[in-house]
């Protein structure tokens, strides 16, 4: 799935690749992605990319003063085309969604793998609209996040498990099951431990971590195309989706931990002091 970084990322290579450009046509191939039904998507043709604009996970063209708004969810994907033919892709059975032409045959492709399809594609006024935006956290990336604000978050959550409470949007915007797992290896601490039990020291840790592994990974994607970034993304990953691999850091063999339709990572001896998390589909959780 993607997520703050590499969203951030598609942000900056849009931004770079079609401002100012002028939208000959849109065509959607997946018609129940579309969650909006009026302006049509044929009302932004003829008019000028403005600015591209990130919230959380979701991506903001503006167009002519509408605002395309998408969410790539968990198997989605952004393709830039060169060249693209004059005649209109066929709806059918491929990951195709939606396909938006610029006048010089330049566009891209909104792409879902998967029989899961979640994409989500909205044509709104403003970007606020879209409910998923409305319900927002803040970004763990803006100046004014503070260590003081996720102080005042974690300690709203209670007994809620930090690994919970750092991929709830609702809470902190953008940051997702990969970057989680990653935030709280560089922190040292459990992704099971409750988020009001956290020592200062922790916590600074925790607010140190979140802030350099997103800025980090959004440096290692500066400049990178489209195509570039999912790879970019998993080569630098030291925990999540390492399952049985040493841990660099300190040598111990990466532990998973599986649920219904994903599952996470950690390093005992980095984060649990060595004792291993139970797996939920096999006993109760090991505190």
């Amino acid at each position: 799935m993607p997520e703050l970084p590499e969203v951030e990322a598609l942000r900056a290579f849009l931004t770079h690749s079609c401002l100012g450009k002028t939208v000959a046509r849109v065509e959607l191939l997946a018609f129940a992605s579309l969650k909006t039904y009026a302006p049509p998507l044929t009302a932004l043709s003829g008019l000028e990319v403005e600015q591209v604009t990130r919230h959380g996970k979701f991506l903001c063209l503006e167009v002519g003063g509408m605002w395309l708004v998408w969410h790539l969810a968990r198997a989605g994907w952004l393709t830039w085309r060169e060249g693209l033919p004059d005649a209109p892709a066929r709806p059918g059975k491929g990951p195709l969604a939606l396909r938006m032409v610029f006048d010089d045959r330049t566009g891209f492709d909104l792409t879902e793998a998967g029989t899961q399809k979640r994409l989500a594609v909205y044509l709104v006024d403003d970007p606020s609209q879209v409910p998923g935006i409305a319900a927002l956290g803040p970004d763990p990336l803006a100046a004014e996040f503070d260590q003081a604000a996720l102080e005042a978050i974690l300690a709203r959550a209670g007994r809620a498990q930090l690994k919970g409470v750092l991929r709830d949007q609702r809470v902190l915007a953008g940051i997702g099951n990969a970057y989680s797992d990653e935030i709280l290896h560089a922190a040292k601490l459990s992704p099971f431990k409750a988020s009001n039990a956290l020592s200062p020291d922790e916590l600074g840790r925790l607010y140190d971590a979140v802030k350099s592994e997103l800025a980090s990974a959004i440096a290692r994607s500066d400049g990178l195309a489209a195509y570039e970034l999912k790879d970019a993304k998993r080569t630098n990953l030291r925990v999540h989706g390492r399952t049985g691999q040493a841990c660099a850091v300190c040598g111990a063999t990466i532990a998973e931990v599986a649920f219904a339709d994903s599952s996470l990572q950690y390093c005992p001896g980095c984060q649990t002091g060595g004792k291993p998390l139970a797996d939920r589909r096999l006993s109760r959780l090991l505190k």
